[in-house]
């Protein structure tokens, strides 16, 4: 079972749009000394959609080999069900410990069809699989408990914001598998999820996907302990200084997302390159922009 901030790196890439892997194994090392509770490599913060499948596999074994074991390390699958299923085959010859299910590719699909793909993809491997739900990827209660089932599934993961939908999926998949004795977790999985988190954690989602961890481990690290602690002050200070502000941030331009956090490691002093079309990156005052709200974040963990 996962705890603790999950950090999702970015993929560094050289100027020339190479997949930087020195980067990348020194960005992984770095944070997982700073003490995340997994490492979700080659998601979407670490441009799943733009990397080939020679890419994934060097990303994948990277991640493992920087991690030395010390976390779970998940890895992103997803896409057309054929391409899903060859990455979920790579993510586990390159020693990932589990798998994340991005949506299907371009289409939209009912229920059942997104319960058969995932079905698909989870038998590919013995790794255990947990679903993302976003995007074109839209579960209700039903078709939830359904995945849930899944032997390999143990964790969903929601994007969608939709609270009012998952607070009737969560009991509907605890009532499924009440009974069964598996361990099944929730995840908050919202860009700048701490934004969301007190929402997320009154429904008893507790975990969470942390992009500021990629590039401010020690807010993010703050964030999660006021959380944790019930520091209501702490966590208004600092969606106030900083989630917040890299909210408004992020919504300028579709893609700010990953480009917003490929700008803060940069900034943090590890070159992580451009971002790969169709993304595009932040404007320079955009960056100042960025590097002033980490200054504020920082300023607010000094006082």
């Amino acid at each position: 079972m996962l705890e603790g901030v999950l950090f999702f790196p970015v993929t560094p890439f050289t100027e020339t749009g190479d997949v930087d892997l020195d980067a990348l194994r020194r960005h992984i090392a770095a944070r997982v000394d700073a003490g995340p509770g997994g490492v979700f490599v080659a998601c979407g913060t670490g441009e799943f959609h733009a990397l080939d499948h020679e890419e994934y596999t060097a990303v994948v074994r990277t991640a493992v080999e920087a991690v030395a074991g010390r976390v779970p390390v998940y890895a992103g699958t997803g896409g057309a069900v054929g391409q899903a299923r060859l990455l979920a085959r790579a993510a586990d010859r390159a020693g990932a410990d589990g798998l994340l299910l991005m949506p299907p590719y371009l289409v939209e699909a009912p229920g059942d069809g997104l319960v058969a793909y995932t079905r698909e993809v989870a038998g590919e491997t013995a790794l255990p699989l947990i679903v993302y739900n976003r995007a074109n990827a839209r579960f209700d209660e039903r078709s939830a408990a359904a995945v849930a089932g899944l032997p390999t599934v143990v964790g969903f993961k929601d994007g969608t914001g939709d609270l009012d939908l998952l607070a009737r999926i969560v009991p509907a998949v605890r009532e499924a598998l009440d009974g069964t004795g598996k361990e099944f977790q929730f995840f908050n999985g919202m860009p700048t999820a701490e934004a969301s988190q007190p929402a997320y954690r009154a429904l008893g989602v507790k975990l969470y996907s942390s992009a500021a961890f990629a590039f401010a481990p020690d807010v993010s690290l703050a964030f999660h302990r006021a959380v944790e602690e019930g520091d209501q002050k702490r966590i208004d200070a600092l969606q106030r200084v900083f989630f917040h502000p890299l909210v408004r941030l992020r919504k300028r331009v579709p893609g700010y997302a990953v480009a917003l956090v490929k700008a803060g490691v940069t900034l943090e002093g590890l070159a992580a390159g451009p971002v790969r079309p169709p993304l595009t990156p932040l404007t320079t005052p955009e960056t100042e922009e960025l590097a002033a709200i980490i200054a504020e974040a920082r300023a607010v963990l000094a006082a």
